[in-house]
């Protein structure tokens, strides 16, 4: 950061990620502040500028060689586990002030020496105690996968057998009893079961029917009549039900018969090609299903009005990744485990090319990574004359 980052900085005031602070003289506080930076997305302490005037009020020389030792501390001593910070020193007005560099934690939830987790809230702090926001945290980390976490209600009797043995078979091109392995053993081994339990992806991926157990991880389907979600008149409305391939199945079918097929040059007697290309639908669902937040105990959402479509999976986009760097292929894995059983049971490549792919086919894909509601939006707009149509459908 330069002078003129700095500067910056200082003219917009204390934000969600900048705090200012007079002085500091207490490790443990001083801590806490720490805490709540990495457990969100990192920031920076400005040290001797006011918090309420932001006028820079500066640092002697012995404030600055106390504030490193103090910091080191506090950074060390005073967090689980401990952060890595950076300071610098700059000059402003001939005044000196401290920066104060927290990172976004890989380790989250961070807690204070008494085990109290902060998080971020504007330009304040505040206190985590909720179980679910606390397992969010969890997930943010880089130590969490939801997709392999035990569902603890769930058995083996719950586990679709004849699913999981072409699974095995697809995947390994022999049977698991060819390999010297029971049934058991086999969904050990692929990490259907861990540590007794069955996992997560598991029960989606192979289950007899997660939604008895996990009902939130449907998806919702609703066609409405005019543009707004508000509408109380629907053309289609149902809920997808089953494993992620027959959900992917039932999604994919909810949009060839709600979304027009059009003559495009095919013989007049043909079904036609679908509005919407129907590859960029596909890789746009299956990304919803594979790479959501299920640490989130929320559906996803398919809705199509007369002016767009929207897929609506729930979380934002994990560890700092942009719309930007989707877009043009740069993937961050958050389910790991169900990228490795989408492999060898749907049409997924698995190479982190899906949304390319989709853009290539269908260019006008809107991308909205909405980071407060914690949701990943896609929309893509219908058609003109496809609007015209349906209005007066």
């Amino acid at each position: 950061m330069d002078q003129t980052d700095l500067k910056e900085l200082l003219s917009k005031g204390e934000t969600s990620s900048v705090q200012f602070k007079q002085n500091v003289k207490n490790e443990v506080s001083i801590a806490q502040e720490m805490v709540a930076f990495a457990n969100a997305k990192g920031g920076v302490i400005l040290i001797g500028v006011d918090d309420k005037t932001w006028e820079i009020i500066g640092l002697s020389d012995d404030d600055l060689r106390r504030l490193a030792n103090l910091l080191v501390n506090a950074s060390s001593n005073h967090i689980k586990p401990p952060l890595f910070i950076q300071t610098e020193t700059y000059i402003l007005d001939s005044k000196k002030i401290m920066s104060v560099s927290i990172p976004e934690g890989n380790d989250k939830p961070y807690k204070d020496k008494d085990g109290v987790i902060f998080l971020r809230n504007g330009a304040n702090k505040r206190k985590v105690i909720n179980n679910e926001e606390i397992l969010r945290l969890l997930g943010q980390g880089k130590n969490l996968f939801a997709d392999e976490l035990p569902v603890a209600i769930a058995s083996i009797a719950d586990i679709n057998k004849d699913k999981f043995d072409a699974f095995f078979l697809r995947a390994f091109k022999v049977d698991y009893d060819k390999l010297g392995l029971d049934y058991e053993k086999a969904l050990r081994a692929k990490r259907v079961i861990k540590d007794g339990k069955i996992t997560l992806a598991g029960l989606l991926f192979f289950g007899k029917n997660p939604q008895e157990i996990k009902p939130a991880f449907c998806i919702k389907c609703v066609a409405f009549y005019g543009n707004s979600i508000g509408g109380m008149e629907y053309r289609d409305s149902r809920d997808a039900l089953g494993n992620i391939p027959t959900l992917f199945e039932e999604g994919m079918a909810f949009f060839k018969r709600n979304l027009l097929h059009t003559q495009q040059g095919q013989n007049f007697n043909s079904q036609g090609i679908l509005e919407i290309s129907e590859i960029a639908l596909e890789e746009i669902l299956e990304n919803a299903l594979i790479h959501r937040d299920y640490i989130k105990n929320a559906p996803i959402r398919l809705l199509i009005f007369d002016d767009r479509i929207e897929i609506i999976s729930p979380g934002s986009l994990p560890n700092s990744l942009t719309v930007e760097e989707l877009r043009y292929g740069n993937p961050v894995v958050r389910n790991n485990l169900m990228v490795s059983f989408a492999m060898f049971t749907m049409p997924y490549r698995g190479l982190g090319s899906g949304l390319k792919r989709a853009f290539e086919q269908q260019p006008n894909i809107e991308l909205d990574n909405d980071i407060e509601g914690e949701q990943f939006k896609v929309i893509i707009p219908r058609p003109e004359k496809t609007r015209s149509y349906v209005v007066n459908y």
